[in-house]
């Protein structure tokens, strides 16, 4: 049983893989990392089970809506036909070849141990790998051990037929009919990715409406959208599942439903999607009995610095970034977050915060939904809904939205009509990742709504218009040599 001693150790192959920087190269770096994925696959959930191949399948999926996209404005187009193990196959070739070729890199550097297995925290610094029992001890360590799906203890749940994000985008065939369970940001990109690429779709929520975290306002029209798209089901929760032939691993499923009211349902399909949530990865380190801190959620407490608590107070060297610890579960937070503990473990003497304000995030359904800052009801809580304003914009009423025949795309801001600051705003419809993006930057740089709108130009017809006229269109005060 070996005990390595190195300067930095570093549990997590996600975003904590960036840390080792041209710093470390005289130096000893131990990299524990027990991979993602039925396959193991190296460098962390956003490569091999998340952000990037999601985006990938939702691209074709949004190809294949083209022909009634097409019928809108006048073009008649053949009917699209999913080639599932071929899209699948172009996805992962590029994706697994990125993945393998990052842990032969790190294999191949002197200065790094690579420990290709799950590790346990022995201490605040210090943690044991399960098959080896090899030892670390290190001068700075980084948690950045990620999240996992949730899955709910109900009988069935381990059938082959039954899968989570880790599992369902390497499917064989695409599933004539699929249950996705769960009503949150997950099930809905692959219930867009899957209702566009032809599979039946049933969504299952237990609550009313989906998305329920977002604005009120938008989630009420995505669930509208939503249920123009494919089959979606309210206040229903799994009960069970059964295979329809226990003896293969191949076949249908049967889920059993239960509704709020207590009546049972049943579904008959392929394969079933469970996306209820993900939980971060404290418990399969052994977080807690390492005497580390812990919110009630099961993420790790840190302070500004990243630096991780114990007792209340942080234990000097010892950092998380990444899922394990942020609320937010973004991986552009994450890559934040390492930037700053890059720094920080480099330069003891001078730490710095991260930042928490204007966080951004997506959703790559359909239709795709954004958002960064406050919602509306928020808003009202913090400042009095007497000091707000909010502006909802239709694409429909500005000239690209004609062009695209648009009938749901909104856009909403919203700001301190006392001072003009924008507290956050809310897209959804075509390219909403993209169009929500100035006001993150007016957010992020000081600018109040009213020189946001007046201070630049916007490209006409343009459909960033949106956001321009929904600026526009907020009550704030004019600042003293502010643009026309």
């Amino acid at each position: 049983m070996a005990t390595l001693r190195p300067d930095l150790a570093i549990i997590g192959s996600g975003s904590g893989n960036s840390l080792i920087t041209p710093f470390w190269d005289d130096k000893k770096v131990v990299l524990a990392d027990k991979g993602v994925g039925a396959a193991g696959a190296f460098g962390g959930t956003c490569l091999n089970v998340g952000c990037i191949p999601t985006k990938m399948y939702v691209r074709p999926s949004a190809l294949a809506r083209s022909p009634e996209e097409a019928a809108q404005v006048g073009v008649t187009l053949g009917e699209p036909e999913a080639d599932w193990p071929a899209i699948r196959d172009r996805i992962f070739a590029r994706i697994d070849a990125i993945s393998e070729g990052g842990r032969e890199y790190r294999e191949g550097l002197d200065n790094v141990d690579l420990i290709q297995e799950k590790v346990t925290l022995t201490g605040h610094k210090t943690f044991r790998s399960e098959s080896t029992g090899t030892e670390a001890e290190a001068e700075q360590l980084v948690i950045a051990a990620g999240s996992r799906p949730a899955v709910p203890q109900v009988p069935g749940i381990d059938l082959p037929q039954v899968h989570t994000s880790d599992t369902v985008m390497r499917l064989e065939d695409l599933p004539a009919r699929i249950l996705i369970v769960g009503g949150g940001y997950i099930a809905c990109e692959f219930s867009g990715i899957f209702s566009g690429l032809g599979s039946e779709v049933i969504q299952i929520n237990r609550s009313r409406g989906l998305m329920n975290q977002l604005d009120e306002e938008i989630a009420q029209a995505y669930s509208a959208e939503a249920e123009k798209n494919w089959t979606v089901k309210y206040q229903r929760t799994l009960a069970s599942l059964e295979a329809h032939d226990p003896s293969s691993n191949v076949g249908g499923v049967t889920a059993h439903v239960v509704t709020s009211d207590g009546r049972s349902e049943h579904y008959d399909v392929d394969c079933v999607l469970v996306a209820t949530g993900r939980v971060p990865n404290t418990d399969l380190i052994g977080a807690a009995e390492a005497g580390l801190d812990l919110h009630e959620d099961g993420r790790l407490a840190v302070d500004r610095h990243q630096r991780v608590l114990a007792g209340g107070k942080p234990v000097e060297g010892v950092y998380a970034v990444g899922d394990i610890c942020s609320a937010a579960m973004l991986k552009h937070v994450a890559n934040h977050e390492a930037r700053v503990v890059a720094h920080n473990l480099e330069n003891p003497g001078d730490l710095r915060q991260v930042r928490a304000e204007a966080v951004p995030s997506a959703i790559f359904s359909y239709p795709e939904i954004a958002q960064v800052g406050l919602t509306e009801e928020e808003a009202a809580e913090q400042i009095g809904r007497e000091n707000l304003t909010a502006k909802t914009q239709k694409y429909g009423d500005t000239a690209y939205g004609w062009a695209m025949e648009d009938t749901y795309g909104i856009a909403k801001v919203i700001a301190d009509r006392r001072s003009g600051e924008i507290l956050g705003a809310h897209v959804m419809g075509y390219q909403s990742s993209n169009l929500i993006q100035p006001v993150v930057q007016a957010m992020s740089f000081g600018l109040d709504a009213y020189t946001a709108a007046r201070g630049q130009f916007w490209i006409h017809p343009a459909l960033m218009e949106v956001i321009e006229n929904a600026l526009l269109g907020l009550e704030v005060p004019i600042p003293d040599g502010a643009p026309l």
